[in-house]
């Protein structure tokens, strides 16, 4: 069971470190001062996660949680550059930000529905994980 809370908590993160990695990429492109406030405001909610499934981490192992790599953000990265060439509007940005948002949400549906057996602290922070994502793509439908 500690590994199934470990890669439950793994997967929170590189979701969380994900998701502030591709805000950072977005936000140099985002011309609307609403939507680089809302921007912030998700990076913090992504950054608290990410806090908070640190300090939980230690609970389960003596080891750091895992982020993201160098890979998986270049090509984060090059994927925001090639489809924002020819449209970088407000709208095409809140479109990127929900598809990989949307992956996040499956993703972690799918944790909670496949893993009845983890610690109820790590099911917590995953579904308020889970939660805020869904949150999320409803605040970017207004930018779509």
């Amino acid at each position: 069971m500690e590994n199934q809370n470990l890669n439950i908590l793994d997967e929170v993160n590189k979701g969380a470190t994900m998701g502030m990695d591709a805000i950072n990429i977005i936000s140099e492109k985002a011309k609307d001062e609403d939507f680089q406030n809302v921007l912030k405001t998700e990076y913090s909610k992504y950054k608290d996660i990410s806090r908070r499934v640190n300090n939980l981490y230690s609970n389960y192992s003596d080891k750091e949680p895992h982020e993201t790599n160098a890979m998986t953000k270049m090509m984060t990265w090059y994927g925001v550059q090639m489809k924002t060439m020819s449209d970088d509007t407000t709208s095409k940005l809140s479109e990127l930000m929900m598809q990989g948002t949307n992956m996040g949400i499956i993703e972690g549906r799918r944790l909670l529905n496949h893993n009845d057996n983890a610690a109820s602290d790590v099911k917590d922070i995953l579904n308020e994980f889970v939660v805020m994502q869904e949150d999320s793509v409803e605040t970017l439908k207004k930018f779509l």
